[in-house]
């Protein structure tokens, strides 16, 4: 259940267990006495030791011998991708520890963790940049899908049975993938569709995923429903839509390794809130890879439900969304969501952007 296990090993353990990197590049395991050949296969580590009763004298022998000044450990209080050991097996941990002077040198491993999962393989940008093309191509088709009285409903069912004919899974929880908002309503984010009719003179978006290889797409695009009569959005829904690509624009011209993820936030955020919108309630942007929402640094604002996260440095190769959302009174939201990967100087999209707010014909 720990989500760093499929980067360190590969596979889980049933056992409580070990894994000991150490600054001079040492690898150790110790495992349960019915995992040890599991751990040994992979090759991964130079000792594989197994332990049958108690891992306390193989555990405090390896500490001992090297006397590291600070063992991190997989726990953060910022960041749900670096906290996967459980209360539970901390205290083991701390009794384990017992009458040695290691427990006050346990550290978040979080910072560790952050580049393990944030800096992605040219492999691994490959796989994002499939998963983004794969996803498009299905809100590529979405425009020929829409009928009279289609339902929110409706229209993630429809999402969903293509997504399922190309054979690939969900990027998260398929309640709410894909997500479809429609009309003035002003409710947040990942919840699951509801029975809301997409009208002519409605808004409506779509926040949806899916997995390549391993690797997760999170993209979301704006519609308008054209009235009987119109060929164009109203000025109100253009503005708002205009507003929106300006503030990802932005937000994305001043990307590059270094900045803090605020100060990106802030470019967007600032925008949006001078032109006469409301701020959006979230972050600007998060990161993508194994998990649609992965760890580390954030695009965000200085709240304290983001603790560090938001101040921690970009570094190149890592994979961030874009996506701010403005709520346009009487038609409803607007929100465009973009992934993009830090190069050496600046950013790079992974998926294609959306430019122009996309309509649809009431006749569709």
């Amino acid at each position: 259940s720990d989500p760093v296990m499929d980067y360190v090993v590969g596979s889980g353990v049933t056992w409580l267990s070990f894994f000991l990197f150490f600054k001079n590049g040492e690898k150790h395991a110790l495992v349960g006495n019915l995992d040890i050949e599991k751990i040994r296969r992979t090759g991964l580590f130079d000792t594989v030791t197994a332990y049958k009763g108690s891992p306390r004298t193989d555990l405090l022998e390896l500490l001992n011998h090297r006397n590291p000044a600070k063992i991190a450990i997989d726990y953060s209080p910022d960041s749900a991708a670096a906290d996967g050991l459980t209360h539970g097996n901390y205290l083991k941990l701390l009794e384990l520890l017992q009458d040695s002077e290691f427990p006050a040198r346990l550290v978040s491993a979080e910072n560790v963790i952050a580049k393990i999962r944030g800096k992605k393989s040219a492999e691994e940008l490959r796989r994002l940049k499939l998963a983004c093309q794969k996803t498009l191509e299905i809100y590529g088709r979405l425009g020929q899908a829409i009928r009279p009285g289609m339902s929110e409903k409706d229209l993630a069912d429809w999402i969903t049975a293509e997504r399922e004919k190309m054979g690939l899974a969900a990027a998260w929880e398929v309640s709410s993938c894909p997500a479809v908002f429609s009309g003035p309503q002003e409710i947040g984010a990942h919840s699951a569709p509801t029975a809301n009719i997409l009208k002519p003179g409605h808004v409506f978006n779509v926040d949806f995923g899916v997995v390549v290889d391993k690797y997760c797409s999170d993209l979301q695009r704006t519609w308008y429903i054209l009235r009987p009569g119109e060929k164009e959005a109203p000025p109100a829904v253009q503005k708002g839509f205009t507003v929106l690509i300006e503030s990802i624009r932005l937000a994305f011209a001043a990307l590059k390794p270094g900045v803090r993820g605020l100060d990106i936030d802030q470019i967007a955020r600032g925008y949006i809130v001078s032109q006469g919108f409301e701020e959006y309630p979230h972050a600007l942007g998060h990161q993508v890879g194994r998990y649609a929402h992965d760890g580390g640094a954030l695009l965000a604002p200085d709240w304290e439900r983001y603790g560090k996260l938001p101040f921690m440095p970009l570094e190149k190769d890592q994979v961030f969304t874009i996506e701010p959302r403005i709520y346009i009174k009487d038609f409803g939201v607007a929100t465009v969501e973009e992934m993009v990967v830090i190069s050496a100087e600046g950013a790079e999209y992974l998926s294609q952007p959306q430019r122009e707010l996309y309509l649809l014909k009431t006749n569709q």
